[in-house]
């Protein structure tokens, strides 16, 4: 069984207003299992970032300058979702701006739901836990889910945590480290290939050095807008002096 845990971070709240997507993020689970094989990219958006969206995540218009835009990544993004179950917290936001996006390619693709199914965390939690706060940072504290590197919100962090939260919800998991992601690579994707028979060794793609500079310019805003504690360059800063 393959599944794919998504989250995205965007300009704004509404697609129909002009908003865009900014920042994937995808982890993958085969049968409750979390893998090594991840989806993540910043796209271009085209659109100004609202001030309040950018409190949020912490990500500047100028640090998306150079970024792929969403229909760069279309094509990547429907492969490594194809045939799986895709589970997300508050579904109609994120699905809401995928459609919008797919729809903008004039054409060429469908509705994310044509490619795989779509399973929302958010109405699960309501179903067991009714009248009682169901946001993902609520259910962390519930189900005993570590999210203390949620200084901001980033999509493959948002995703790596409610895989943690999606299998204690639905009875229990194997241990799951959310550190073990080299941070280096997270302008990179994997795509799995899927296969009835025994898995082979996942490709480990290695940051070029743009990249490595792209990723030391997002700690910087990050940083910045977290006013000094963003908690990725204190690990590295410890590491340093060790």
């Amino acid at each position: 069984m393959r599944q794919v845990v998504l989250d995205t971070e965007t300009t704004g709240l509404d697609p129909f207003q002009g908003h865009r997507i900014i920042e994937i993020g995808c982890r993958e689970i085969i049968n409750r299992r979390l893998t090594e094989c991840y989806f993540h990219h910043y796209l271009q958006p085209d659109q100004r970032i609202d001030p309040g969206a950018m409190q949020i995540h912490g990500i500047s218009n100028e640090f998306l300058a150079d970024k792929p835009r969403f229909g760069d990544i279309a094509a990547d993004l429907i492969g490594f979702l194809q045939g799986a179950e895709v589970i997300i917290h508050n579904a109609p936001f994120d699905v809401g701006f995928i459609d919008h996006e797919l729809k903008r390619l004039g054409g060429r693709w469908t509705r994310l739901q044509d490619y795989c199914t779509i399973l929302d965390t958010l109405l699960l939690a309501r179903q067991r836990h009714p009248g009682q706060k169901n946001s993902l940072d609520a259910l962390c504290k519930r189900y005993k889910v570590d999210n203390s590197q949620r200084d901001l919100h980033g999509a493959l962090l948002d995703a790596e945590i409610l895989a943690d939260l999606y299998l204690r919800m639905t009875g229990g998991q194997v241990s799951l480290e959310l550190t073990h992601l080299n941070r280096e690579t997270s302008s990179q994707h994997l795509i799995p290939t899927v296969s009835t028979h025994a898995a082979a060794p996942r490709r480990v793609v290695r940051a070029t050095a743009a990249e490595l500079v792209a990723h030391q310019d997002r700690l910087d805003a990050i940083d910045v807008a977290s006013q000094g504690q963003c908690l990725w360059k204190r690990l590295e800063s410890s590491r340093g002096n060790s």
